[in-house]
């Protein structure tokens, strides 16, 4: 299988630097999700040594993320680890997902102020097709983010990958980083906990509504509130439970050659939709097909106008969104769809 980096002399890749004491004060940003432009930067790192590591204890790696802001040139020592469970097989991924952790103190200045741990998503494999695959998940986030504040904020990133032992050509691919758990909890006044064999009507109703026909709209059944598969659960201060979603590759919009449905679930393909909440009735149901409807044009809009995306898989994508509001908008498709397969 070809490696994401093809293994060769990095003739022009400088060595390892040690990371400025302090980045000027023009390094100060806006905050990172503040904006959907893609970030430019480099994360230098012995890359043979990290994308080896895929057993099941993730080792640290040194590394230093630079960027440029202002005219000012920041340069961070980080952690790296692989992360992840079905990307991190070498089968499927070449380049697996990463950890990026910050001295807390050193990027205080920066654009990375108040981020102690990232996931960063990258390209799996070294393919324009798989880079697709990557901005069409980005873009997933970003829809849930139209639909809900209670939602994982990410931000796009065009990011060089340099090898310090200078045993693998230096790749730039698109990646993109996503907001901490407990970070985006506090932003919803919430904070993590971790529960299992909670059920989705233990849950906000409105919430998990809005999941459940947001999963059905991209085709994603790939998730599980109970088994914590794929979700994240916050708490307020009054014990109301509030599922996050995360993680859509698997999704049918993207189709990626890996995703595969749970055969349990009796569909043979990802690109079959298949609703997977709990019983409403017609009128809730129509509440929730209401904030679709109402984001339809801003959704179309995010899709047409990402940087880097292929444009004719962009409508493709929306052509799949069209059967989806027409569902939404039609009586008989709707209780078919809905009323006639949810749960209890």
């Amino acid at each position: 299988m070809a490696l994401c980096v093809t293994p060769c002399a990095l003739h022009d890749a400088p060595a390892q630097q040690a990371p400025a004491p302090a980045p000027p004060a023009a390094a100060h940003a806006r905050r990172l999700f503040g904006t959907d432009e893609p970030l430019p930067l480099t994360l230098t790192a012995d890359w043979n040594a990290v994308l080896k590591d895929r057993g099941t204890e993730r080792h640290p790696h040194d590394g230093v993320l630079s960027y440029t802001s202002g005219g000012d040139s920041v340069a961070l020592a980080v952690t790296l680890r692989t992360r992840g469970h079905f990307r991190l097989r070498r089968e499927v991924c070449d380049f697996p997902p990463i950890k990026v952790d910050f001295d807390r103190t050193q990027a205080a200045a920066t654009v990375f102020r108040h981020e102690g741990s990232l996931k960063l998503a990258t390209h799996c494999r070294d393919s324009r097709r798989f880079e697709e695959y990557l901005l069409e998940e980005y873009l997933i986030y970003r829809l849930f983010n139209l639909l809900t504040e209670r939602s994982f904020q990410v931000r796009l990133a065009h990011v060089t990958y340099l090898d310090t032992a200078h045993k693998r050509d230096s790749l730039t691919r698109y990646g993109f980083f996503i907001e901490d758990d407990d970070r985006m909890a506090r932003r919803n006044h919430t904070h993590v906990i971790k529960s299992t064999g909670i059920s989705q009507e233990m849950t906000d109703s409105a919430q998990i509504g809005l999941i459940a026909v947001f999963e059905y709209m991209i085709a994603n059944t790939d998730w599980s509130v109970g088994g914590l598969h794929n979700i994240v659960l916050t708490e307020d201060t009054s014990g109301t439970v509030y599922p996050v979603p995360y993680d859509f590759d698997w999704s049918g919009v993207i189709l990626t050659p890996y995703a595969r449905p749970d055969p349990r679930l009796g569909i043979t393909s990802v690109r079959e939709r298949l609703y997977r909440g709990y019983c409403r009735s017609a009128d809730q149901f129509a509440a929730i097909f209401a904030r679709f409807n109402e984001r339809k044009d801003a959704i179309y809009a995010l899709y047409r106008s990402q940087v880097g995306a292929d444009p004719k898989r962009m409508e493709q994508a929306l052509r799949y969104y069209d059967d989806f509001y027409r569902v939404i908008n039609d009586p008989r498709l709707a209780r078919r769809e809905f009323l006639q397969t949810c749960k209890g």
